[in-house]
């Protein structure tokens, strides 16, 4: 949107600024600009912090023991699980 604004175009504004609200009132309007854009972005922070907190990451990885095989067990590729969509 403001991608091609240089320079120039700036300085402009800031004369055309200067000369709609005079030298006194520029400084007021900057301090108040300022106060709304710390308001808005102190809001903004607000909002995310109150969001509800995420439960902490459990470790699903398997232990040691789950990962040695069992002489009397079933390879793994034998069982069909039930949720799987039939091909």
């Amino acid at each position: 949107m403001f991608g091609n604004i240089g320079f120039s175009e700036i300085l402009l504004i800031g004369l055309i600024a200067l000369l709609l609200f005079g030298p006194n009132k520029l400084p007021e309007l900057g301090r108040a600009l300022g106060k709304t854009l710390r308001e808005f972005k102190q809001g903004a922070r607000d909002l995310m912090e109150t969001d509800a907190p995420q439960p902490p990451r459990q470790d699903v990885t398997p232990s040691a023991s789950a990962q040695q095989p069992q002489p009397n067990a079933a390879p793994q590729e034998a069982k069909q699980d039930s949720r799987r969509l039939p091909d």
